[in-house]
């Protein structure tokens, strides 16, 4: 088969049509890049997806806090961390010389109350919608990326991924076995507003190629929910944002770290077109996902990170050849860790991942 350009190998992956060879693409820790360029692998304002040449970009990421005008208070510091109140009302303790998740200290929503009278006013007041997104933003990034033939995405989080900042996942999930009628209605205006976001963004700024939603509803060895209650309560949001994709005729593509197979056939059902991340530490099986859903989703990710922190170059061979020609397997699969790379992986250990990955993966 002729060489393809990333267009159009992303858009034959995410059908899972023929293709010349598996696409490429990763996330990294800021400390990794800074890394790798100290050490003079990556040019002054060179980024890894222009080094390794990757196949997709993204962009158009609206604002779905609360109040998109409010820039956050500092409400505690030390040397090494600084307490923030953010637009949502949650106070988050972040570090300030190391990247990493913000521990959750305290969040003023905590029931259906406090959502009725901080949050949903500001999600359904319409003149605050050009505050959330940046449209000149996301047309020149399409722009950009389709001068070098490369496939983008318009991205942003959804439903699952809006709620917990709010309230914190244990709040969010009592509401969920007591309240439920309260985190579906939370879900629905969730749908609404980034529905609303990505008209204005397509309509004035142009049509991407796909829509990548991020999407966290797993932690290790379980999802955050049963799939009976993703089903009843987060699925018809899901639905209704993921026909909006469709109805564009874009592929959605779900990133969701954490275990999260219980959940993979009801993400199917409401239309996701490629899962992302599969997350090894956590007890995702990429080769079991492949066999049991490849006939129905193409993949993203699925190789352990860890593998590649060993900096051990047989060992990494080791997990490529024990996953990728499955993986591959009809086409429907990019090349991507299953987190993103830390600053503990040689520059040399991730170039002989990408030379080798795409070595395996391009189709006889």
């Amino acid at each position: 088969m002729d060489t393809m350009t990333s267009i159009e190998r992303m858009s034959n992956i995410l059908q899972r049509k023929p293709v010349d060879r598996i696409a490429l693409n990763e996330s990294y820790w800021g400390e990794t890049v800074a890394r790798w360029r100290n050490e003079g692998h990556l040019k002054e304002n060179e980024s890894p997806h222009e080094h390794f040449g990757y196949d997709y970009s993204q962009g158009g990421w609206p604002n779905v806090a609360a109040d998109p005008e409010y820039s956050g208070e500092t409400l505690d510091e030390t040397d090494e961390w600084r307490l923030v109140r953010n637009a949502n009302g949650a106070h988050l303790k972040w570090w300030k010389h190391k990247a990493g998740t913000p521990e959750h200290v305290f969040f003023e929503v905590q029931d259906r109350s406090g959502w009725e009278e901080q949050i949903r006013p500001k999600l359904t007041d319409d003149n605050l919608l050009r505050k959330r997104i940046n449209v000149e933003g996301y047309k020149n990034g399409l722009k950009s990326s389709h001068d070098k033939d490369l496939f983008f995405f318009i991205n942003g989080v959804n439903v699952f991924e809006c709620i917990h900042p709010v309230c914190g996942h244990e709040y969010m999930l009592i509401g969920m076995a007591l309240d439920p009628d309260w985190v579906r209605d939370m879900c629905n205006v969730y749908a609404e507003l980034i529905i609303k976001c990505y008209e204005i963004l397509i309509s004035e700024g142009g049509v991407p190629d796909g829509v990548f939603f991020y999407e966290d509803m797993g932690f290790k060895a379980k999802p955050f929910m049963s799939p009976r209650m993703y089903k009843e309560i987060v699925w018809p949001a899901h639905k209704k944002t993921f026909d909006f994709a469709h109805s564009y005729d874009l592929p959605v593509v779900i990133h969701s770290c954490g275990y999260v197979e219980p959940l993979v056939p009801g993400l199917i059902e409401a239309g996701m077109d490629c899962l992302q991340a599969m997350e090894v530490k956590a007890g995702m099986d990429l080769v079991q996902l492949k066999r049991d859903y490849g006939d129905k989703i193409a993949f993203c990710g699925g190789l352990d990170v860890r593998v590649l922190e060993t900096n051990d170059l047989d060992k990494v061979e080791e997990e490529l050849q024990k996953k990728l020609p499955i993986a591959m397997e009809g086409s429907g699969y990019i090349l991507h860790s299953d987190h993103s790379i830390p600053n503990t992986v040689d520059y040399e250990t991730y170039k002989y991942f990408v030379k080798r990955g795409l070595e395996i993966g391009t189709y006889k």
